[in-house]
């Protein structure tokens, strides 16, 4: 009898010791950051959390926010006076962070991934100082690159695949209805896209930024002057003279309106531009999305579209 208590008690014994060991080896497995290798645009082999929960993405704030991640810092210029306005309601209460990224400021965010949207922002010895902070992934950039497949990118890096194809179906599906309207009530109508800045005007090139839906998938008709400033374009925005302007043959413009007293708009060479004068001039102020890329922008513009054109 004496025996078998003993032979129970080890038995006890040992079985506790497996549940304490499994546990402990449940609760490291649970400690550990789980991670994927990725290859990024600029060849770097990057090990990335598997569920990133602290994400750097300046000026990728649109991508990650479809994506339903919520960044823990949002891009901004001149100490925080220029941000992506439209975004103020997803992004509220996310601290703002300077576009050349500082080093200390990335490392405050205490990030558990970076994203970066150019190759420029990470040369010159920066990336070895980026990777220190975190796992850092350069996203597919560059003037070939389409916006479509640069949010691919980004939604690869933050594992967020399936619902990236969802965002672009659901997108999809709004710029064939709105092309659908267009062809039967503005058919052969075209556009053109400025910014008034510091009393200069600025125009879209063809294929970028929201050119790209304007021309590309809303299929609304490019202007001879939005043709010819493209060829020689080297930015989204190109500056056009006054004296040009005036030959817009544009039926529709829409205007982001930074400098609301800029003398240009008292210049006859402005009145004189044919969409002015017809009453089909829509401006917007720096707190909507003409300026931006992403789905979100985009879908946007649609509406505004939509809203001035097919009224």
């Amino acid at each position: 009898m004496l025996r078998k208590n003993k032979f129970i008690k080890s038995l006890l014994l040992i079985s506790l010791f497996f549940v304490v060991f499994l546990t402990a080896c449940g609760n490291k497995s649970e400690g550990m950051e789980q991670t994927r290798s990725l290859t990024d645009t600029m060849g770097h082999k990057v090990e990335v959390p598997t569920q990133p929960k602290r994400v750097v993405g300046s000026y990728l704030e649109d991508y990650l926010v479809a994506l339903g991640i919520k960044p823990v810092v949002q891009w901004s210029v001149k100490n925080g006076s220029g941000t992506q306005k439209y975004l103020k309601k997803q992004l509220k209460n996310v601290p703002l962070i300077d576009y050349s990224l500082p080093y200390e400021a990335v490392t405050k965010a205490k990030p558990d991934l970076i994203l970066m949207g150019t190759n420029s922002a990470v040369e010159n010895g920066k990336y070895a100082q980026y990777e220190k902070i975190a796992p850092t992934y350069v996203v597919k950039n560059g003037t070939d690159v389409k916006w479509r497949s640069q949010f691919m990118d980004v939604a690869k890096a933050v594992n967020k695949t399936d619902k990236a194809k969802s965002v672009l179906n659901k997108y999809d599906k709004k710029v064939a209805s709105v092309k659908n309207e267009l062809k039967q009530k503005a058919a052969g109508k075209s556009v053109a896209v400025l910014w008034v800045t510091n009393n200069s005007a600025f125009i879209v090139s063809e294929k970028s930024a929201s050119g790209s839906l304007l021309y590309g998938d809303l299929g609304l008709k490019v202007p001879a002057l939005v043709k010819e400033v493209s060829k020689k374009a080297t930015a989204d925005w190109s500056a056009v003279s006054l004296e040009k302007l005036a030959k817009l043959d544009a039926d529709y413009i829409f205007l982001v309106n930074s400098d609301k007293g800029a003398s240009l708009f008292k210049d006859p060479l402005w009145q004189s531009i044919p969409a002015v004068k017809e009453g089909n001039l829509f401006q917007y102020g720096d707190d909507s999305s003409w300026q931006y890329k992403g789905p979100i922008a985009y879908s946007e513009m649609i509406d505004q579209v939509r809203k001035d054109i097919l009224k």
